[in-house]
């Protein structure tokens, strides 16, 4: 695995097939961090009024055709759902030629995208997530067979740019997606559950949510800058015979670890249906 924080080419031209939230998302992160430019951007949308509010929201240029879009880019970027990828890209085909692909659909393969593009076109399979918005992205990256290891390391850089971007054989995207592409929805769930149980105790819900993100913030924070073992840190809060041991006790009865384990094997599961 590798993670880099090289710069992207100020001249690169990016077209982003979709302009949904996962596409805003990367393009809203490209421009807070100074990555790209709006004008070397385009966006692709099929939905006027989105188109609108793209434009409105990144002064972007937005095409309904996205063989406007990708006429001339550097890389494209298709962020459509795995249950389209096929005939969009099928579309757009003949408008690209020597531009890097990446695709951000689930369980779709780098094999699979390049039959359907010219022979020789580089494809690089990625996996980001939603705080991408936020410079927070957790991407997985794998290269298709006609990727070179400059494009690798310029979808890597590109987003590095919003957050960190680590490259992963194409066997470890499933599961590594079923953790950081799903995982934002999960660490949701937990932060909406904690924040209900303190409202139950008593707490204002506003304050109950605060502790709850706040506390998961610096958690994460903390085993990040630090490199210490989850383990390690349950260790150092537990203290024999306290508050957080007798709660800890109730996890574990209610099965939290299993439950986490059968849904990222359910995620994995589902990715591998998405790409048949």
């Amino acid at each position: 695995m590798a993670d880099t924080m090289s710069a992207v080419p100020s001249d690169t031209t990016l077209a982003v097939i979709g302009g949904g939230k996962m596409g805003e998302a990367i393009v809203a992160g490209l421009l807070a961090s100074g990555a790209l430019s709006a004008d070397r951007i385009r966006i692709a949308e099929p939905n006027e009024a989105r188109r609108d509010v793209l434009t409105a929201a990144y002064g972007i240029a937005c095409h309904r055709d996205g063989s406007d879009a990708v006429a001339g880019a550097d890389v494209v970027l298709m962020a459509v759902k795995p249950q389209v990828m096929d005939g969009v890209l099928g579309t757009l085909a003949p408008s690209i030629d020597s531009a890097t692909v990446i695709s951000i659909a689930a369980g779709i393969t780098c094999a699979r995208l390049e039959s359907l593009l010219p022979a020789g076109v580089a494809v690089v399979r990625v996996m980001p997530n939603t705080p991408a918005l936020v410079g927070e992205c957790m991407a997985l990256v794998s290269g298709g067979s006609a990727a070179s290891a400059a494009q690798v390391a310029l979808v890597v850089a590109l987003f590095s740019s919003v957050g960190r971007a680590i490259v992963v054989s194409e066997a470890q995207q499933d599961a590594g997606s079923a953790i950081s592409g799903s995982g934002p929805a999960y660490f949701a769930l937990v932060i909406d559950a904690l924040a209900r149980a303190g409202v139950a105790q008593g707490l204002p819900r506003e304050v109950a949510q605060e502790l709850a993100v706040q506390t998961m913030r610096g958690t994460a924070v903390m085993l990040a800058e630090t490199g210490m073992h989850p383990g390690e840190l349950i260790d150092g809060v537990s203290s024999p015979g306290g508050t957080t041991i007798a709660a800890l006790d109730r996890l574990e009865a209610g099965g939290v670890r299993a439950a986490f384990s059968d849904a990222v094997a359910a995620a994995v599961r589902r990715s591998a249906e998405l790409g048949a």
